[in-house]
């Protein structure tokens, strides 16, 4: 059994005892969450498809917060004497599904 959610503007295949990485959620480490926007649910051949969304929610406990790893970026331009630099780390929630109830 599977299910595709959708949390961080991104979409997720998701299934029971999965960990994944997300974007950050504002929640504790440990605490349990629910994720109610559900596009797919699909257990053998019986799909369900929702419209977009569908009714019940997928549950799922924080593992931890963090960051990931850096991203340069370097702004140049030739003969101009112009150099940037920059650099980024995207935070992130890694999550453990626990449950999947809906449909």
């Amino acid at each position: 059994m599977y299910a595709v959610i959708q949390t961080g503007g991104k979409q997720y295949r998701v299934s029971e005892g999965m960990t994944l990485k997300v974007e950050k959620i504002d929640a504790d480490e440990g605490a349990s969450i629910e994720l109610d926007k559900v596009l797919l649910v699909a257990d053998g051949d019986d799909v369900k498809v929702g419209t977009p969304y569908l009714e019940g929610a997928v549950t799922a406990t924080v593992k931890s917060h963090g960051k990931g790893r850096k991203v340069s970026i370097v702004k140049f331009k030739r003969r101009k004497h112009h150099l940037k630099r920059r650099g980024h780390r995207q935070q992130y929630t890694e999550l453990e599904i626990t449950g999947i109830n809906a449909g």
